[in-house]
Formats: structure tokens, C-alpha cells, sequence
């Protein structure tokens, strides 16, 4: 696939900007903007018919995705990439579990309902019909980008949340009671059930220097990237998470060559060293958990950002309003930062706020630099 996309001239560029973010000698910044005339005339699609369609429908929904990203500016690190999503945990669809879906959201149904019975979870590339339907979504995508948007790695999802969605989350936290040894057995057969899945994927979509984005969390590295996480983890003590999850998620981010944690929410801070201990792990993001805590960029996180890099990891801060990203850099420094704004912008208010961010992206800009900036700049 080109690296090259005509809607993103600048990905080179853009792509050592992420490099440099891994390494933790420079900073990311996804901003994007509201085109004032689209990049090509495409046609507004028709509306979905059913749930159904929108999700799993490929030429349908990526044509909307197409229709969206025509309508888009990518600035500073954002780059264009086909919407091939089909929920968030959809490798335990080719394990078995069942989607479920409605117009916002994916859940699934389990399938294990006698751990004693069911044997090892194993990947079965053949007549996998979810497999099947993921890959002609991400082939469609390839077939209408032709070169003007890029395509990633789904949102896979792995190690306890992929069997809490195979076996029920109720079931497994009896079973890591009853039947600890069956657990940890299966999370490394989910393991390996990722790892082939991913490669699938990861031919498809490489780039011609290996690299490749993962699609949710907008991050790009020079070989196999993904999100990782846990979330289910939020139930578990922090003795249960290092015994069950830490080794798979150890054994995955070493086969990975750039790794990203998905910490969400607070309920899940509870295990935030035994992560910073994982030396595998490049780098962690954070999430609120919903509308009871203030976003990324508050003042509030500062400090768990501040750790986070003195550990050594990249960090991410999703959810940054356009007033907070000055103030959030001059407290934790660029080097090793990746910021996502959230909202929407005019071309003019998204340049305007580039210029002001820009000794910050330099790549001799200082750990902590305090440019004098105005809040003209966010008006």
C-alpha cells in the first residue's frame, strides 16, 4: 500500500514524528480540522438500512468512512485511515463468540459454557466466517483507498478481556477460583490466537518500511504496533493481575515491536506499577472512565503522567481540549508525549493553534519548555 497518501502529503514527516515519540525524544499531536472544501467530491452515502449493515456491510461503511475523511484536514501527526472497526474485542469472534450489535455498540456472546468439556481455544483461519467478514472489510478499504487513506490493525483485543468475552465475565471470575490452572492455560492459547490473527491482518496492511497503524488509538510504528489492554482488570486485586496477566501480556508486547496499554479508567490504577515494571511495554495511555472525571488534559492527571514518563514509558493523553494542550505540555514536557485533542475546529482555529504548539514539536525543544502563549490562541 502507498505510504504516501495524497490526503496526507506530509506522512513522512509525520511518521519520524512517531518514531521520535517511541523513542521518547519527541511528541505526537493529533489535530485535525474541518475542511473548507472536501478533498474530492465524493457522494454523501445513503443511511445504514439496519445495525447490521452499518457494522459489517463493507462497501457501505467504507464509503461513509471515505465520505468523512474527504471532509477532514489532517495536521501536525493525524493521518487519514479508513474506519474498519467491527467493535473492540473482535478476535473472540474468531474464537467463536458471537457479535451482538446495535447502533452504537458491539457486545458478545459467549461460548464456553463447560470449561471442562471445551478444550483449547485454538485459531482456525478456514471457514471462520467473522474472520472472513473482517478481512473483505479491510480489503475494501484497501480496494477504495487507492493511495488517499491509510488502513491499520483492528482492535483485536487479547489476554483476559477476549476470554471474559468467550466464556462470560461472571463464569471467569469463578473460574479463577475454582480453576486457576485453566485460565492461565487459556490466556496463552488466546496468546497465540492473536499472534496469527495479527499477522493476518499485518500482511495485508504493512507499509513498505514493515510499519503499521492500529487503527482505534492512531499510533504508527516501524513494524507490528498495537494496543493492548485489560480492562477487565478493573475486578481483579493486584495480586490476581500479576499472577494471570502480566506474563501474557509481557510474552505479547515482546513479540510486538511497539506496544501501547490502554490503562482505563481508575478503578484500574490500582495496578499502574506492576505495567511500569513490564520493560516490554513501550508506552501507556490513559483513559477517564466516563463523565465523573474530568478529561485527559485536566490538571488532575498531571501527576500520573509525570509518572508514567519517569518510568521510562511513552505516555498518550486522550481527550484534550484545545485551551488545555499548552498548559498540559508546559507541566509533563513534549519529549515522550502524544496528545489527542478531542472536538472539532475551523482550518483557521486549527492553524492557529499549530503555530503556537510548534516550540513544543521541535525536536531540540527541552523536557519542560514554557513558551509565553495566549489564550487568543483557543478563541
Amino acid at each position: 500500500m502507498s505510504t504516501t497518501p495524497l490526503w496526507k502529503p506530509d506522512w513522512p514527516a509525520a511518521r519520524q514524528a512517531h518514531l521520535r515519540w517511541w523513542e521518547r525524544k519527541g511528541m505526537v499531536l493529533w489535530l485535525t480540522a474541518q475542511r473548507p472544501t472536501p478533498h474530492a467530491d465524493l457522494p454523501q452515502p445513503p443511511p445504514s438500512a439496519s445495525p447490521e449493515q452499518a457494522w459489517f456491510d463493507a462497501p457501505h461503511r467504507i464509503a461513509w468512512s471515505a465520505y468523512d475523511l474527504s471532509r477532514t484536514e489532517f495536521l501536525a501527526e493525524s493521518f487519514p485511515q479508513a474506519n474498519i472497526q467491527l467493535g473492540p474485542g473482535s478476535l473472540s469472534t474468531f474464537l467463536g463468540a458471537e457479535p451482538q450489535v446495535d447502533w452504537n455498540t458491539v457486545w458478545y456472546k459467549a461460548c464456553i459454557k463447560d470449561p471442562d468439556t471445551y478444550g483449547p481455544i485454538r485459531f482456525n483461519p478456514h471457514n471462520n466466517h467473522w474472520l472472513d467478514v473482517h478481512l473483505a472489510t479491510i480489503d475494501e478499504a484497501l480496494r477504495q483507498s487507492q493511495g488517499r487513506w491509510l488502513v491499520g490493525i483492528p482492535d483485536l483485543i487479547e489476554n483476559m478481556d477476549t476470554l471474559a468475552s468467550l466464556r462470560g465475565d461472571e463464569a471467569l471470575f469463578f473460574d479463577l477460583i475454582e480453576r486457576p490452572e485453566w485460565v492461565f492455560e487459556r490466556l496463552g492459547e488466546i496468546n497465540t490466537a492473536f499472534f496469527q490473527a495479527f499477522d493476518l491482518f499485518y500482511e495485508r496492511i504493512r507499509d513498505e518500511e514493515n510499519g503499521s497503524i492500529f487503527n482505534p488509538f492512531c499510533i504508527w510504528g516501524p513494524g507490528k504496533t498495537a494496543k493492548v489492554q485489560c480492562d477487565i482488570s478493573a475486578s481483579l486485586s493486584p495480586r490476581m493481575f500479576r499472577r494471570f496477566v502480566v506474563p501474557h501480556l509481557d510474552a505479547q508486547c515482546q513479540w510486538l515491536d511497539y506496544s501501547l496499554y490502554h490503562l482505563d479508567g481508575t478503578t484500574c490504577l490500582q495496578h499502574l506499577d506492576a505495567l511500569l515494571e513490564i520493560a516490554s511495554l513501550d508506552a501507556i495511555e490513559w483513559t477517564p472512565q466516563d463523565q465523573s472525571q474530568p478529561g485527559g488534559g485536566s490538571p488532575r492527571w498531571y501527576d500520573l503522567y509525570r509518572r508514567i514518563k519517569a518510568a521510562g514509558k511513552g505516555l498518550q493523553v486522550v481527550g484534550v481540549a484545545d485551551h488545555e494542550l499548552l498548559p498540559l505540555l508546559d507541566a509533563i514536557g513534549p519529549q515522550g508525549t502524544y496528545v489527542m485533542l478531542s472536538g472539532s475546529r475551523t482550518l483557521d482555529q486549527a492553524e492557529k493553534l499549530l503555530k503556537a504548539v510548534e516550540p513544543y514539536r521541535r525536536t531540540d525543544a527541552i523536557d519542560c519548555v514554557s513558551p509565553t502563549h495566549s489564550q487568543e490562541v483557543f478563541r
